[in-house]
């Protein structure tokens, strides 16, 4: 797995947390569904699952699967870490970093970062403003995510609620990194909120709420796909 995966059309990335409806055999159910919407629309779709659950959905699901977290930690004796050839051999495709959920150091981004990529981990880095978003790219991530973490969860897209928070980030990331890819986060929960996301310069979205705890997550996701779909043939 490489940037190659992901570097045309949108990306729409679904983190699973610590749900209840999508822990174990749901985990693997709901992925199911997932990929299912991903291969109709043709948008190419991804899911953070628990770790626990990785090896399970990434053994009966043609999907991108990525880790939530990553230590900047070698092969030893670091009990309890997360290990970056562990996330590999369960069939990890990438790892999330710095949610705002499980925030850590820049030094530590950069490090982790640094080893995922010597496994061909993809590293998507989240970021809560413009200014952080700038300076992750800087790390050369292969995406960054934008998510200001006063919405994550409200149902209050940032799209809509914090337009300038997505064309700052995109306008100061441009400026450091041409080839990093940028997801906007936070709030989304609606095929219009996920093309407005788009039209501003996100080149996806990473979504959480809006689909796990949604009655039907399948059918959130396709009208998420189908939003990303339109956005993409009107340009």
């Amino acid at each position: 797995m490489n940037m190659e995966d992901i570097a045309s059309g949108p990306l729409v990335l679904i983190n699973f947390k610590t749900y209840l409806e999508a822990t174990g055999k749901l985990a693997v159910e709901l992925s199911r569904k997932i990929a299912e919407v991903g291969r109709k629309s043709g948008i190419k779709v991804g899911v953070a699952p628990q770790f626990c659950d990785i090896s399970h959905v990434a053994a009966q699901e043609d999907i991108l699967v990525f880790g939530q977290h990553v230590d900047a930690i070698e092969p030893g004796a670091f009990t309890g870490h997360i290990l970056a050839e562990s996330l590999k051999a369960a069939g990890a495709s990438g790892v999330l970093l710095n949610h705002s959920e499980r925030m850590i150091r820049l030094n530590e981004i950069q490090k982790a970062v640094n080893r995922s990529r010597e496994l061909g981990l993809l590293t998507v880095v989240c970021t809560g403003n413009a200014d952080l978003a700038a300076v992750a790219s800087l790390m050369k991530p292969d995406i960054v995510a934008i998510e200001p973490p006063e919405l994550i969860g409200s149902g209050r897209a940032v799209s809509k609620e914090k337009p300038e928070v997505i064309e700052n980030s995109v306008r100061k990331i441009r400026a450091v990194n041409n080839s990093v890819r940028i997801l906007c986060g936070a709030g989304i929960s609606t095929g219009e909120d996920v093309y407005a996301a788009l039209k501003l310069g996100a080149q996806g979205i990473l979504v959480a709420s809006g689909v796990i705890k949604a009655p039907n997550p399948a059918q959130v996701v396709s009208e998420f796909c189908e939003a990303a779909r339109r956005f993409d043939e009107s340009g």
